[in-house]
């Protein structure tokens, strides 16, 4: 979810008139708190960076500073707070301070160091001394000598504020949006690792793992009948022979599923002319890539292609299908069609929804054209990568 704050004309307080109404009297509060608060913030930031600063030389500074702007944050919640309760400004709170990618002491100080949000804070701090001596200066002499015009003096000042606070202590929609995606996508690539894991479990230990327990169990009895009875022992040799033929079948589905060799050893094009030929319809593939992507990007081009034309032959109906991959400036474009009874969904219990979940998780996108009566044509975006900027393969890697 994006922090944002509320539209202005969402939290727009009501007209300014003669009389005294509650918001008047909240606004003038407020403008009157302006001065004491101001002080205080005012000495805060002074202290901070009076103190840091001078010291950055030593192995304290840093960390003073970081901790300062740490309490600043703390300052901006409780001002957010203020504006909230006295003037109706409705603003969320910025996001935690972001940790992504750090490590270790040095990485969280530097994080600390650069986050806008206490920086911004501490301007708020400095403005806000000469505006509040400002503010409680006109008011206070307003109660006084312009009372019936007042309303409109402190409708105007608290403006200024609204602004103010808005302008400095809002998060930044574009940083806070990308937090938010990026924790979202954190957590969809985790539970995919997840998921994906106690799926190569379950077939490992439900698939051939059963099927070598039992090899095994039926070479022991053959031993057994060697000697006593030769032919009973070659009938058991000959059917664990076939048992050793489907457990290296399915073990082979199984690396297929985790990565095929065809992908790693021939590309893309060769993969997906694989995936079509498995198909139960025709399926044209068309491949238009002037290099290889990076094997990530290649494996999510693979993968995503596989699930959709596993629901094309288990769901759609379809007489044909196609599949059209292609590169556009810094994407990579992949669209399957088929002429099949359409009606698909993310919403429909065919992985669809899983499916966008992991493209949105690397950055992609993943659209559905899909009427009822068909046809329907899935398109799925990537960001390419060049192969050259992925490590180097060791020797072997894919083959099985």
């Amino acid at each position: 979810m994006t922090a944002s704050s509320t539209p202005l004309h969402d939290d727009r307080p009501p007209p300014a008139r003669f009389a005294y109404d509650t918001h008047t009297w909240k606004e003038i509060a407020h403008l009157l708190v302006n001065l004491p608060v101001g002080m205080l913030g005012f000495l805060y930031a002074v202290s901070v960076l009076a103190i840091g600063v001078p010291l950055t030389v030593t192995v304290v500074g840093l960390p003073l500073l970081a901790v300062g702007l740490l309490g600043a944050r703390l300052i901006g919640r409780a001002e957010r707070a203020r504006a909230r309760k006295l003037l109706g400004v409705r603003i969320d709170e910025p996001s935690p301070m972001p940790m992504i990618g750090t490590s270790g002491f040095f990485g969280r100080l530097w994080s600390s160091l650069k986050d806008p949000v206490g920086w911004r804070t501490m301007l708020y701090s400095f403005i806000r001394l000469p505006w509040g001596v400002l503010t409680f200066g006109v008011m206070a002499t307003g109660l006084f000598v312009a009372w019936p015009v007042l309303p409109f003096i402190a409708r105007g000042l608290a403006n200024a504020d609204r602004a103010m606070v808005r302008g400095l202590l809002s998060p930044s929609d574009e940083l806070e949006r990308r937090i938010a995606e990026l924790e979202s996508d954190r957590g969809v690539v985790v539970d995919t690792a997840a998921a994906d894991l106690r799926r190569i479990e379950r077939d490992l230990h439900d698939g051939a793992q059963a099927r070598l327990v039992a090899l095994a169990m039926g070479l022991g009895l053959a031993k057994e009948k060697l000697t006593e009875d030769p032919e009973a022992a070659a009938r058991m040799v000959d059917e664990a022979h076939g048992e050793v033929k489907v457990a290296l079948q399915e073990l082979r589905d199984l690396a297929r599923g985790i990565h095929p060799a065809v992908l790693t050893d021939r590309g893309l094009n060769a993969a997906l002319s694989s995936l079509a030929a498995r198909c139960t319809v025709p399926v044209k593939v068309t491949a238009d890539l002037p290099a290889r992507p990076a094997a990530a990007i290649e494996g999510s081009a693979y993968f995503t292609v596989s699930e959709l034309l596993q629901n094309v032959s288990k769901h759609s109906g379809a007489r044909s299908a196609s599949v059209e991959v292609w590169r556009s400036e810094d994407r990579l474009l992949i669209q399957v069609s088929d002429d099949g009874r359409g009606g698909a969904r993310l919403d429909g219990g065919t992985g669809m929804a899983g499916l966008a979940d992991r493209l949105g998780a690397v950055d992609g996108l993943f659209v559905i054209d899909s009427p009822e009566g068909g046809p329907t044509t899935i398109t799925a975006e990537l960001p390419w990568r060049d192969r050259a900027s992925d490590p180097a393969p060791q020797p072997g890697a894919g083959r099985r």
